[in-house]
């Protein structure tokens, strides 16, 4: 008897989705497996910003069909470029590997609660209650800082705005996999780094929901051969979401920083970040006032354009402590923009030597 479209679909979960290690039907990338008209139709729904995955997945799917015995021929059919595959989804599964809405596997359940990262000594979240704060700048010279004080890597969870890879001038840089399907960072500027860039084609929109996201967050917390490491800096995305729930409930961080700028509108912001941390149950190490006065290029001299003090006053009233001021100077804009931050390209500036003060604050914690 030939084989039904129940069958071939749980059979193309033996098919893992390029360079991770979720397999293209958990993934949502499979929508549906039909039997009809003398043929057997396999609609995919790829994520957007994946360009060329049918193509690459194509034999395998090909190799699975072929292997029923009396299988009609093979026709794909793709739909068009999706934003939620998992919830696309229409051909369930069955049985003990079943999946449910959300695309979990109920066959081998995760530890209970958040966990840490074998071989990751510390983790320590950098986040900002909205954008244009300059988070990532701050991340990324901070983790170059901590460079003195062992060995560190960098997970930028931005995953609409990676902007790592740009900082660490390794906008070209592509993911590897080893042979088990484990990604390795990427090894620039002297730390080890992933980053949702790594995946797609340059300037190319990703346009994936919730259900997308906590899975390649997933990916990158447990499926990332980080090695020995010191310190793991996290890159946060903005606000508050899906990404920050995922880490909550599944990674067991030592600590939390707030970057905010100086105006008070920001400050309310820097609250809500607050709670976020406790609600996950992190550690806030403390607040760091970025753009805090702009140095001019000529003269040296700081002009409060953003006002003045609001880190330190948020900071006070929270009773968290207050980690230090960065001022907004353009050599920080030009060596991020050069792929080169300032903290390793010119670390007699004064700017690189507030992050490095930070840094070895943050270092004793």
């Amino acid at each position: 008897m030939a084989a039904s479209s129940e069958e071939i679909f749980a059979a193309l979960k033996q098919i893992q989705f390029p360079g991770l290690s979720r397999d293209i039907v958990s993934f949502g990338v499979v929508r549906g497996v039909k039997l009809e008209g003398g043929e057997t139709l396999v609609t995919l729904a790829p994520p957007s910003g994946t360009p060329g995955l049918v193509e690459k997945i194509a034999p395998e799917i090909d190799r699975i069909v072929s292997s029923f015995a009396d299988a009609a021929p093979l026709r794909i059919l793709v739909e068009e470029a999706t934003a939620n595959p998992a919830q696309a989804r229409q051909q369930p599964t069955s049985g003990k590997d079943a999946h449910d809405d959300h695309g979990h596997s109920h066959a081998k359940p995760a530890p209970r609660g958040p966990q840490p990262i074998p071989g990751v000594q510390r983790i320590i979240a950098i986040a900002s209650g909205k954008g244009g704060v300059g988070k990532s700048t701050v991340a990324v010279n901070l983790a170059l800082a901590l460079k003195e004080y062992g060995r560190v890597g960098l997970m930028d969870t931005d995953i609409y705005g990676p902007s790592a890879p740009i900082l660490l001038g390794a906008e070209d840089a592509k993911a590897k996999v080893t042979q088990d399907k484990r990604i390795v960072p990427v090894e620039t500027q002297g730390i080890r780094m992933v980053s949702m860039a790594l995946f797609v084609e340059r300037e190319r929109p990703i346009i994936w929901r919730g259900p997308m996201l906590t899975k390649l967050v997933a990916e990158f917390i447990g499926n990332t051969e980080w090695g020995d490491l010191d310190f793991l800096v996290l890159d946060l995305p903005p606000g508050t979401g899906d990404v920050q729930l995922t880490l909550s409930q599944t990674l067991k961080m030592d600590g939390g920083v707030i970057v905010t700028t100086p105006q008070d509108v920001a400050l309310a912001d820097v609250r809500r970040g607050v709670r976020m941390f406790k609600q996950m149950n992190v550690p806030v190490l403390g607040v760091i006032e970025n753009m805090a006065g702009l140095v001019c290029r000529h003269c040296g001299e700081e002009t409060d354009i953003f006002g003045r003090g609001g880190g330190q006053r948020i900071a006070d009233e929270l009773e968290l402590p207050f980690l230090g001021e960065i001022p907004l100077t353009p050599a920080v804009a030009e060596q991020g923009d050069a792929g080169e931050p300032i903290v390793a390209a010119r670390p007699d500036e004064a700017v690189a030597k507030r992050f490095r003060e930070i840094a070895a604050g943050l270092a004793k914690a």
